[in-house]
């Protein structure tokens, strides 16, 4: 089967392979697109925590990213892990110059065993100047708590902080809540005109590592085959339940989920 888009997956490795761009990977993949990597850090990691970060140098990461688009060029850009202001500066820079539209960037800041992996002067300069050069921002509760300096424990916590988001430059704001309790999984899309929630019956199970990596290069995938960000996030949604759903049980933490999922892209459905 021949690919049929093109992503750039700008992210840190894990080398246990259940998210960052080992899931980016994966994901692009099962959706039918080809995917090009920019790693940003090599994580040593298990299903358990993380031991160690390992930063690749901010020069080679704006290399990274040049040298591969100024061949093939990207219809859509995932960013993931960015762990300092250097490196941030470095993808700035570099998005400024290759020029794509469909950017879907989800603020990686602590990862599933509670390891931070951002500090806080790269928070600070994420939330000035790199929001309003993407397309959509992706962060689940936790993170919309750390960039918008508020408490979300309701649905209506998750909109305001969306609008506040908003406020700061995002254009699109897709709040993934899987951090609230309740039977339903409630995600909210908001930009300046639109509201939608997108319910998902909640899966019992520990295995849901790499799921925001896995959402969110979902849904640049389906941006580079031209479809709209709502229905990117909507289609995004049900992949990951699919993957949560099948539920390999690997490791003896937080189990990775199951990328081998495919779902037709038709270009017609809008």
């Amino acid at each position: 089967m021949k690919p049929q888009s093109k992503v750039l997956i700008i992210a840190g490795s894990d080398s246990s392979g259940g998210a960052g761009i080992q899931a980016d990977i994966k994901t692009a993949t099962a959706l039918g697109s080809y995917a090009m990597t920019t790693i940003t850090a090599v994580t040593i990691q298990n299903t358990t925590g993380v031991k160690s970060i390992v930063p690749i140098n901010p020069k080679e990461i704006y290399n990274q990213i040049m040298f591969t688009s100024n061949d093939i060029r990207p219809d859509a850009i995932k960013i993931g892990m960015l762990h300092s202001t250097k490196v941030i500066r470095s993808v700035i820079k570099s998005l400024d110059q290759i020029n794509v539209r469909n950017i879907v960037l989800d603020p990686v800041m602590v990862a599933k065993g509670g390891a931070k992996l951002i500090n806080s002067k790269a928070i600070n300069l994420l939330k000035s100047a790199l929001i309003k050069r993407v397309l959509i921002i992706t962060p689940n509760i936790p993170e919309a708590e750390i960039l918008t300096n508020l408490k979300i424990k309701t649905k209506q916590d998750m909109i305001f902080a969306a609008q506040k988001l908003i406020k700061l430059g995002a254009k699109n704001v897709l709040i993934k809540g899987g951090h609230l309790k309740g039977k339903l999984v409630h995600n909210m899309y908001v930009n300046n005109k639109d509201i939608e929630i997108f319910n998902s019956k909640r899966i019992k199970t520990k295995n849901t590592h790499g799921t925001g990596c896995t959402l969110s290069s979902a849904v640049a995938t389906f941006l580079s085959c031209g479809k709209t960000v709502k229905k990117s996030c909507e289609l995004g949604i049900k992949f990951v339940n699919l993957a949560i759903k099948s539920n390999p049980n690997y490791g003896k933490g937080h189990g990775p989920i199951n990328h081998l999922n495919s779902m037709r892209i038709n270009k017609k459905f809008k």
